[in-house]
């Protein structure tokens, strides 16, 4: 039985992916770094997406980055290495403002532009978002509206958990159809424990619990779920050395804890399980027609 098991976690694919942004651009110090200084910060998303690449490179995997438009604009070699490399790439906004401190209106701007500036420096056709924040909640479901008119196909914005900054719980925690829509949402994967969602796939959740702990939970879902789940990480996370800002404890305890054990952990985690883009794990779920309508209007 447990040789069986294990041939399913090794033969299910899960999605992977990065969240390309400045480790000055998070939401944890939006209340101290003013985005009108953000040039006079000493970059390192240059270096640090290297990393990322080399690492997945060495294991030949692909991922899909979700890049803000703003770093695409200031340096388009970041993108177009991306793409040269032969990784999907999404959308991440242009500014990194969740839609909580957006209206409709900028929403759509941001999505279109990065769109379009994406498409050009990529040679790709974007087809996925994913919200700065995962800020599509209950109270931002019009972002998913605006999205579908835009030309995304896929969105990956919806975390399941109850979160001070974001959160959707009683949305389904595997990829669905929005009824209303036709956009396919991927929500952050989570556990479930009782009646609580545990978010275990990526980020700060990645660098607090032990790495064991997280591989535990991960292979629950592909075991006994059957499910692929999706994982999520910054570059910032990959860079221990990076600039310390000013900002309350909390918010520098959520983005310094063990940064020193990403890079070791992720490389745990390439070897652990299967991955390819988010592209491609959506597109083999609808062709098995795994993927359900599912309305989010209650």
């Amino acid at each position: 039985m447990s040789a069986c098991k294990d041939l399913a976690v090794s033969e299910m694919v899960n999605a992977l992916s990065v969240d390309v942004e400045e480790y000055f651009q998070v939401e944890a110090f939006a209340q101290t770094i003013n985005p009108h200084d953000w040039d006079k910060f000493p970059p390192r998303v240059e270096r640090n997406v290297g990393i990322i690449l080399d690492l997945l490179e060495k294991r030949s995997i692909k991922a899909t980055f979700f890049c803000v438009g703003w770093v695409a604009r200031k340096y388009p070699g970041v993108i177009k290495e991306i793409a040269r490399r032969g990784h999907e790439i999404g959308s991440h906004g242009m500014t990194h403002r969740p839609l909580f401190r957006l209206t409709p209106e900028e929403f759509r701007q941001e999505v279109r532009e990065s769109k379009r500036l994406l498409e050009d420096l990529s040679g790709q056709r974007i087809l996925g978002f994913r919200a700065p924040t995962y800020s599509v909640t209950k109270k931002t479901l019009w972002g998913l509206e605006i999205l579908a008119e835009e030309g995304y196909m896929y969105d990956s914005s919806i975390f399941p958990v109850k979160h001070d900054f974001y959160g959707f719980p009683e949305a389904p925690r595997f990829p669905f159809r929005v009824k209303e829509l036709g956009l396919i949402e991927f929500p952050i994967s989570t556990y479930k424990v009782g009646g609580l969602n545990l978010p275990v796939a990526g980020g700060g959740y990645f660098r607090l619990f032990p790495y064991g702990l997280t591989r535990f939970f991960l292979k629950r879902i592909n075991r006994v779920e059957r499910k692929p789940f999706v994982f999520y990480c910054h570059p910032w996370e990959f860079d221990p050395e990076q600039p310390r800002l000013p900002g309350p404890f909390k918010s520098k305890f959520r983005h310094y804890l063990n940064l020193d054990r990403t890079k070791g952990r992720f490389r745990n985690l390439l070897h652990d399980f299967r991955f390819d883009t988010l592209e491609n794990v959506l597109e083999r779920l609808n062709r098995s027609g795994q993927i359900e309508s599912q309305s989010l209007v209650h």
